[in-house]
């Protein structure tokens, strides 16, 4: 690993050595992938990477090729202490909001880790319930290692799920668009309506 990427990698391990430093030992990054698609879950993921493990190219999941997200998420599950995921369909963000049901997905990736944190980092987020100490760091994707991590992750969880979808509802070719609202997934929902899958209260203004 080149200098550069270790220096980088230092720089965005600061936060966690920090708490490192003050006796919190174990902790978990949070993220989450899907909050704006008109389609299918948002997914959360908590992750507690090793103290001082470097995986080269960590780094914000929205900032990497989806090829090198796979062979990321290969590497980050293999080696990390513990990752968990929280799964929240459309028709539970329909029901509570997209809000609450992102509070809610990561509620269940912190519940789901075999391995207690003593520390949660949360991209942006601080309205989790939990009684784990946590701080919510603004672009923390781009920021923490272990918050990279769970974005990484989740990032990957949802595409593939999505990639699935594209198997049961092939007219909508979610695997190009993965729920987001482009320009070809709106044209879809004009031609064929709403799947079981698409938010209602985030189409509503695209369906006649």
């Amino acid at each position: 690993m080149k200098q550069e990427e270790i220096a980088r990698l230092d720089e965005m391990m600061k936060f966690e050595n920090e708490l490192y430093d003050n006796g919190y030992d174990i902790i978990a990054g949070i993220d989450e992938a899907g909050r704006g698609p008109l389609a299918g879950p948002v997914v959360a993921c908590a992750v507690i990477l090793k103290k001082g493990e470097y995986i080269e190219g960590l780094n914000d999941s929205k900032k990497i090729s989806p090829k090198k997200r796979e062979k990321l998420y290969d590497e980050i599950t293999q080696k990390c202490v513990a990752y968990s995921l929280g799964i929240v369909d459309n028709n539970v963000i329909d029901e509570i909001n997209i809000l609450e049901a992102t509070r809610l997905a990561m509620k269940k990736a912190i519940e789901g880790l075999s391995v207690t944190p003593k520390y949660l980092l949360i991209d942006a987020e601080t309205h989790v319930d939990t009684n784990i100490p946590l701080a919510g760091i603004v672009k923390g994707d781009s920021l923490s290692v272990s918050i990279a991590a769970a974005s990484i992750i989740a990032k990957v969880t949802r595409d593939r799920m999505l990639v699935d979808f594209d198997k049961e509802y092939p007219e909508y070719e979610f695997s190009k668009h993965k729920g987001y609202g482009t320009a070809l997934h709106i044209q879809k929902i004009g031609e064929h309506g709403l799947t079981p899958i698409h938010r209602k209260t985030f189409c509503s203004k695209f369906v006649k």
